[in-house]
């Protein structure tokens, strides 16, 4: 899947900052949904995760916990969503971000978006 991200912490201006990158779609969890991404905001602590927290040897970061988008699947224990609900979050900096295709996301931290708003609202 397609992502953004980085491998080494650089200013924001400088060639590299972040990459446009391929990687494995994540997998549900137990607990998770699986979003298909259809929006992200840039949120303040996207920047601040990004200068002051590089990513493991070798590997590269994926920022953003903001998003919007459609869920694919459902994990075992995950309960009111459903495949096609609409959801909106603001995930964990633990784990993966969302500037991605797909996103696996913990279904306790998110809720169905409203319908009032469009996805870049």
């Amino acid at each position: 899947m397609k992502a953004v991200g980085y491998h080494r912490n650089l200013p924001i201006d400088a060639p590299g900052a972040l990459e446009d990158l391929d990687l494995p779609a994540p997998e549900a969890g137990p607990r998770d949904l699986l979003v298909r991404v259809k929006a992200v905001s840039v949120n303040p602590v996207d920047t601040k995760v990004r200068a002051y927290t590089p990513p493991p040897a070798g590997e590269a970061k994926v920022l953003g916990w903001d998003a919007v988008g459609i869920v694919e699947v459902v994990g075992p224990e995950a309960t009111g969503f459903a495949v096609g609900d609409r959801v909106w979050y603001a995930g964990s900096i633990r784990r993966p971000g969302a500037n991605s295709e797909l996103h696996a996301v913990d279904a306790r931290i998110v809720s169905k978006a409203p319908t009032t708003l469009d996805d870049a609202q």
